[in-house]
């Protein structure tokens, strides 16, 4: 059975223990990734893109591997191949994740990274309200469709994929109803998480609003009886 998230851990930059999990949860190409790797960066935490379990699993789905099987034996090299940012993938995985014996299957993989040594940040879709309920941290990453579509057009059209930004807008709509529908673990803003709308926000102002909160929760804890790991 998993650790509680936000496990008791040691912070050797001080000589102290930290007890800290950060969230963040929101729609496909909100920046989610952006803020997460920031504040993993800035504080030292173990960071995992959730996002890249179910497209993992999608990619083996497409391979012939039967869902729930592809979510159980799934392995580190899986979540680390190169060609999981396809749109194809994309779509497979929003289906599979819609999947409550899949999502059973990775719940417990995730729970166990967010109770790493060192602290953690996860981002995902139901991280802050299923995964980690009581993380010490909570975002929700959003942004318009046309902002949201616009990020993910450039980074797929850089990346050789031969798609339209109309094309990309309608993706996303069908995926966050998708997400937001579905009847296990649906998207949604837990009601303690900080809310955050990237739509007019550069890299560097996004990742700046979330160090703040981060470092002031980080303070707060430490003034409770735990002890803080920010810089």
């Amino acid at each position: 059975m998993a650790h509680a998230p936000g496990t008791t851990l040691c912070d050797g930059r001080k000589g102290r223990t930290v007890k800290f999990t950060v969230t963040i949860d929101g729609p496909a190409a909100a920046g989610k990734g952006t803020v997460a790797r920031a504040i993993a960066a800035e504080f030292g935490f173990a960071h995992l893109d959730t996002g890249l379990l179910y497209r993992a699993v999608g990619r083996r789905v497409l391979e012939g591997v039967p869902p729930e099987t592809a979510a159980s034996t799934l392995r580190h090299g899986d979540v680390v191949r190169d060609d999981l940012r396809t749109p194809e993938v994309s779509r497979v995985a929003s289906e599979v994740a819609a999947l409550p014996e899949v999502r059973r299957a990775l719940v417990e993989f995730q729970r166990e990274f967010a109770s790493r040594d060192g602290g953690a940040v996860l981002d995902g879709r139901d991280i802050g309200t299923v995964i980690c309920p009581d993380a010490e941290a909570k975002f929700f990453v959003t942004a318009s469709d046309a902002a949201r579509a616009h990020r993910r057009w450039l980074e797929l059209t850089a990346a050789g994929h031969d798609v339209t930004e109309a094309g990309v807008i309608k993706d996303i709509r069908e995926r966050d109803a998708r997400d937001a529908s579905r009847r296990d673990a649906p998207m949604r803003v837990a009601t303690d998480a900080m809310i955050l709308d990237t739509s007019d926000l550069d890299v560097n102002e996004m990742s700046a609003f979330a160090l703040a909160a981060v470092r002031t929760r980080l303070e707060d804890s430490q003034q409770d009886g735990g002890s803080g790991a920010g810089k």
